[in-house]
């Protein structure tokens, strides 16, 4: 069996470095490369606290050996397309959103509204109420009383209060006083 671990740290934006400073207890960049290499084995202790910070299920770190998955083969930049040197495998929005706790969110958009477009699909993973400041600038998803949510870019959050500032031109700031929890996106799945 072959680990993830890499294609997973790279869909989620983590440096070596920063992987191992999120286990618990935090661990060398040495150590998260050569158990992403196979280099050392990876044992049910080191998945289990991989995967806490890497904020998936233990079993989405593993693949079989022979599976044919989507493969990641170039990066687009400014200069045009750059092919990778070595192609990794394309982590599904279902692997990004398997953390422990409540199931990840999506947000379907039906008409566009600033920079969505419809059919749009915003993935969405609740965020424990310690981190919402590491959310400021993001789009968040709030639920608010009477069933209703206010979506937008989370501008604003001062003890009970967030500020959200939708996406749509011309909108005014929505406050929503003590939500019972936020949702940040964590990904865009758009259909060409």
């Amino acid at each position: 069996m072959l680990n993830r671990i890499r294609d997973i740290r790279k869909a989620r934006g983590l440096t070596l470095a920063d992987l191992a400073a999120a286990c618990d207890p935090p661990t060398t960049a040495q150590t998260i490369g050569r158990l992403e290499t196979g280099m050392r084995q990876l044992s049910l202790t080191w998945m289990n606290r991989i995967a806490a910070a890497l904020e998936v299920d233990p079993a989405s770190l593993m693949r079989a050996d022979t599976g044919n998955s989507a493969q990641i083969v170039a990066e687009l930049a400014a200069t045009g397309a750059q092919a990778l040197t070595t192609p990794r495998e394309a982590v599904l929005p279902n692997d990004l959103a398997a953390a422990e706790g409540p199931a990840a969110l999506v947000l379907a958009v039906n008409e566009s509204v600033g920079e969505y477009r419809p059919g749009d699909l915003v993935w969405l993973r609740q965020l424990n109420p310690a981190v919402i400041q590491s959310a400021i600038n993001r789009d968040c998803l709030v639920p608010r009383p009477g069933g209703r949510f206010a979506f937008g870019r989370l501008i604003d959050h001062r003890d009970t209060l967030v500020g959200l500032l939708p996406p749509g031109a011309g909108q005014k700031q929505v406050v929503v006083d003590n939500p019972a929890w936020i949702a940040v996106a964590m990904m865009l799945v758009r259909p060409l």
